[in-house]
């Protein structure tokens, strides 16, 4: 059997986007916190964030004008929204609308979720030094 090659498209900034095709183990890791680690790619308006979080992190509560879409790929996370505790494990989706109050507590095992957001989170992107 030949093996395949597959061509890895590069990012590109906002307004400038093209076909990717991309593999998380491609994609550079990013360590934003104590404990959490972050991947990206993104289009001209939307983006997707693969996030590695460590056991009993906690994120504080915020918000933001981004729709965000949260995939609970691995682990158990206790979400609060609105004032309101939310129990997810690997399998959940939550939409969080513009706007919308929201935190994590993960539990007991690293976590992986994968959140997209719309328009791009253009304070995530790289900073171009000039």
């Amino acid at each position: 059997m030949r093996e395949q090659t597959v061509d890895r498209a590069p990012m590109h900034p906002i307004g400038q986007a093209a076909f990717q095709h991309q593999d998380w183990r491609s994609i550079p890791v990013e360590r934003i916190a104590d404990g959490v680690e972050r991947q990206m790619i993104w289009g001209d308006r939307v983006m997707v964030c693969r996030l590695r979080i460590a056991p009993h992190t906690v994120t504080a509560v915020h918000s933001h004008p981004h729709e965000q879409i949260t995939l609970v790929e691995r682990g158990a996370v206790l979400f609060t929204v609105a004032g309101e505790e939310r129990l997810t494990a690997a399998g959940d989706v939550l939409h969080f609308p513009s706007h919308c109050e929201h935190g994590a507590t993960m539990l007991g095992e690293e976590v992986v979720l994968i959140d997209i957001f719309s328009p791009v989170r253009e304070d995530f992107l790289p900073r171009i030094r000039g």
